[in-house]
């Protein structure tokens, strides 16, 4: 394992931090998160002007308008960029998950979508999960027939996260109920304008509405929407999930061990044994994430696709999120109750503790990570299944 930066590497982050320094808002206790119908805007405008100056796709291919560096520089950047107000959030499925996948996947029609993506002109959501279908995905229930060259489509999906701001979206149906549930399900782009879409915002218990449920009714999508093969959609969907493993590991957080100790500071307790020690932990577990930074940047310098070191790092990441949040929780107190201008400088702890389910659940629920961590790291037999084999349209439902 490669630890630290290189020279090249050191000079590299020297200059994306003037940069930044130069164009961006460093992050202070008085930040405040903007609401989703300016934070979508606003993350669009930061990836255009990212793009305008160079700093876009940086670990991206020079053949879809990156620059071809190594995804190493492509970290350093973010991490430095983790220190500023702008934020890529909302394109997380949009840069993170599927122009990786339509790289990968698509025809060259269909990557022409990436410039546009690169440049901050679409927005893209992901139509994968369903009320019958989370953590088991495969098991997925919306159709899709084919009629002539268009393909009609007719499901609900759920968890579409800002889905009521997308232009496009990445769909899951399945197109033959006669085989096993994974070997029937084709992968499709949509447009999220097309007729007989229906996305209704869900309401979080932090108050936004970042997740929707959206109603598919005999919506037509043409043929040549299909990435990949028909019925062979569920290889194409495992790249995108392993890239949306990645974007929720290294997507940074809003808040740090550092602004943590802040709060002790700013709370009275930094002298507390306790605390001290919950500190200590958090500090520790920040650095055992750093190590396995360093692994997945290793992993991919040496262009190997890390796969082992990624499902380990997401499952760290959700676990140190939730042990962080349970120590910012008993430093607030009562005032964990308050929020927006009564909650002064601690606003962000509230939400960042109510969204530690959306890291245990998204990219793969934690138990869900065990096991294939189980199966495919340590080599251990597959969980027991009753359905390995069976058609999709004999499961019982």
């Amino acid at each position: 394992m490669d630890i630290g930066d290189s020279p090249e590497e050191a000079a590299f982050r020297a200059q994306a931090r003037t940069w930044l320094e130069a164009h961006a808002t460093r992050r202070s206790d008085a930040s405040r998160p903007l609401p989703l119908d300016e934070h979508v805007p606003a993350a669009l405008a930061w990836q255009a002007k990212l793009h305008k100056h160079g700093w876009a796709g940086l670990s991206w291919p020079e053949a879809f308008g990156g620059r071809g560096m190594s995804s190493v520089m492509s970290t350093i950047f973010n991490e430095e960029m983790a220190q500023f107000e702008q934020t890529l959030g909302p394109l997380t499925v949009s840069l993170g998950m599927v122009a990786p996948t339509l790289m990968a996947h698509g025809s060259p029609d269909q990557q022409r979508h990436i410039a546009s993506m690169l440049r901050g002109e679409q927005l893209w959501c992901q139509l994968f999960s369903e009320p019958g279908a989370g953590s088991d995905l495969a098991a997925l229930s919306t159709r899709a027939v084919l009629d002539g060259d268009t393909w009609i489509v007719n499901g609900q999906k759920v968890w579409t996260s800002l889905g009521q701001f997308a232009q496009y979206g990445i769909l899951l149906a399945r197109t033959n109920p006669d085989v096993p549930k994974h070997k029937g399900i084709t992968y499709f782009i949509v447009d999220m304008a097309d007729p007989g879409i229906e996305v209704r915002p869900l309401v979080q218990m932090t108050g936004h509405a970042h997740f929707n449920e959206t109603f598919l009714t005999d919506v037509r999508i043409p043929a040549e929407n299909v990435v990949g093969d028909v019925n062979d959609g569920w290889s194409v969907a495992r790249t995108t999930l392993t890239s949306e493993r990645s974007s929720i590991a290294g997507g940074g957080a809003g808040w740090s061990v550092e602004t943590l100790i802040e709060l002790a500071q700013h709370t009275g307790r930094a002298n507390d044994p306790i605390i001290r020690q919950q500190l200590a932990q958090a500090h520790c577990r920040s650095v055992a994430l750093t190590a396995m930074g360093y692994r997945v940047r290793t992993a991919a310098s040496r262009k190997r696709m890390p796969g082992r070191e990624m499902l380990t790092m997401k499952l760290a990441y959700a676990n140190h999120w939730v042990a962080t949040m349970e120590t910012a929780m008993t430093l607030l107190g009562g005032n964990a109750m308050l929020a927006g201008d009564d909650a002064i400088a601690e606003e962000r702890w509230q939400p960042a503790f109510l969204n530690q389910y959306a890291i245990r659940l998204g990219g793969g629920t934690d138990e869900v990570q065990k096991n294939i961590m189980g199966e495919l790291g340590l080599g251990l037999p597959r969980e027991p299944s009753t359905d390995r084999g069976i058609a999709w349209k004999d499961l019982p439902t």
